[in-house]
């Protein structure tokens, strides 16, 4: 894999948190830098995906209630707690 320099600065607390986790796991601080750099970024691109299902499966009018959602959080951690909802238009199963 090709790589390219790249800059960015950081305040002081933070570069030496970065820097005592690197000695930690003895590896460059530049690495951990693009590991969590690139974990972010695989984060927000799944976290966008899923909005994107959500909002084709609601064009679709399969979506959850905010009723529906609200009671299911609601029950949680009681003696009656409820399955969480399905989307209007599926099984169970999906």
């Amino acid at each position: 894999m090709n790589t390219s320099p790249y800059s960015i600065r950081l305040d002081e607390d933070l570069r030496k948190t970065l820097e005592r986790e690197a000695a930690i796991e003895d590896r460059p601080p530049a690495q951990l830098a693009v590991r969590a750099i690139r974990t972010m970024l695989e984060s927000k691109a799944a976290k966008r995906a899923a909005i994107d299902a959500a909002v084709e499966k609601a064009d679709q009018g399969k979506f959850i209630t905010a009723d529906e959602m609200n009671a299911w959080i609601d029950s949680w951690d009681t003696e009656n707690e409820l399955s969480a909802p399905v989307a209007s238009g599926q099984s169970n199963s999906q």
